[in-house]
């Protein structure tokens, strides 16, 4: 969860709010296995540690973990899957390089997934079918809210 937290922008407990927080682990485990779970954990854990401050924070992660040609792909497979709700099949590169895996294929986790999407809270919007705003809400556009 904090991976997650840490690469989506969203706190843990928000993450754990959406109520498919464990789907999405068991799912990314069952697609790649545990030992590349674990593989992208400790290079999360190790760069958050070596880190002094922010900045480095952001400089470590994006050299230890998402730079790294085996559990990169894997990491931004996670952050689309929780704006989007979706797991991608990871690139051909990656398959051709680690093997083929069975369940490694473009699918929503879950029917929740769409709803409770981040894609939604971060443009201000409501899923469309899902989650009504509220009558006459459709009469505004959303609102983008402001990047810190």
């Amino acid at each position: 969860m904090a991976f997650s937290a840490e690469v989506t922008a969203y706190s843990i407990f928000e993450l754990q709010g959406t109520g498919v927080a464990e789907q999405y682990a068991q799912a990314v485990r069952d697609i790649v296995g545990g030992p590349v779970v674990d593989e992208l954990l400790d290079r999360y854990e190790l760069a958050i540690a070596e880190a002094d401050g922010p900045a480095d924070r952001v400089v470590r992660l994006r050299r230890e973990v998402f730079s790294d040609p085996h559990v990169g792909p894997v990491a931004r497979n996670i952050i689309k899957l929780w704006y989007v709700g979706i797991w991608y099949e990871l690139p051909k590169a990656w398959t051709d390089r680690y093997g083929a895996l069975p369940k490694n294929t473009t699918f929503t986790v879950t029917p929740s997934g769409y709803v409770e999407a981040l894609l939604w809270p971060s443009i201000g919007a409501n899923p469309s079918g899902a989650k009504a705003p509220g009558f006459g809400s459709w009469a505004t556009p959303p609102q983008i809210p402001t990047l810190s």
